[in-house]
């Protein structure tokens, strides 16, 4: 068995286009473990017009960074319904004193940190271009078009999303590390930090795996391959 009965509280980060959304869901299949996404919590709060939903939203509106004290209730008010399981944080927390007041009410057992290099993310999150007249969308990774900027069908000029723009790019992923930065450090003090580094989320996950298997029950065959 390897892993031990008690619960596993855990947390992956990983910078914009790092491949954390894609190492999340493949726990997800192969663990018992409960998956907390503050972006999805943020958004059926404010689709449910809750209390704590009502207030993010206000911010959201005014363009506004969500406050430490209100993603921290948030998140925390969602743990407590998950007392009984091992969980995956992920999202949050995003600042150091997200961080400390996530210790006060549970010891992290694992922080999982996805260390891509920033040349990787940036080639990733600019590789969108998109055909304004139709809506066709290329990836200069995936499916580029036949010649660079233009559209395979009319010929026609192709542009980026304001998303897409490398400037852009490069402001969110500075903007992911100054905050993150102090909240890896905080758990690398505590000893609980454990990095996965490279290029390639197919060639990170199997580490990601191996290292959670010592942590944390698998989940058995038959529930796996239900949806």
């Amino acid at each position: 068995m390897g892993a031990s009965a008690r619960l596993l509280r855990a947390v992956i980060m990983g910078a914009p286009g790092s491949g954390k959304g894609t190492v999340s869901a493949r726990i997800l299949q192969h663990f018992e473990l409960k998956h907390l996404s503050s972006g999805d919590l943020l958004r059926h709060n404010m689709l449910q017009g809750t209390e704590i939903g009502v207030l993010a939203k206000t911010f959201i509106d005014q363009g506004k960074l969500i406050p430490d004290d209100v993603m921290t209730r948030l998140a925390l008010h969602e743990l407590k319904n998950l007392t009984q399981c091992s969980w995956l944080l992920d999202g949050f927390p995003r600042t150091l004193p997200q961080a400390e007041a996530l210790d006060k009410a549970y010891q992290i057992d694992t922080v999982i940190n996805l260390n891509v290099p920033f040349e990787v993310i940036k080639q990733r999150l600019t590789a969108r271009w998109i055909h304004p007249g139709s809506g066709r969308v290329y990836n200069i990774e995936f499916n580029p078009p036949k010649t660079v900027g233009i559209d395979d069908l009319t010929g026609e000029p192709l542009v980026q999303r304001e998303d897409d723009k490398p400037e852009t790019v490069i402001k969110r992923l500075k903007a992911y590390e100054a905050q993150t930065e102090p909240v890896l450090e905080y758990y690398q003090k505590k000893g609980v930090l454990e990095t996965f580094s490279g290029t390639e989320t197919n060639k990170i996950w199997p580490h990601v795996y191996a290292f959670l298997q010592t942590k944390v029950p698998q989940k058995s065959q038959q529930t796996s391959i239900t949806p």
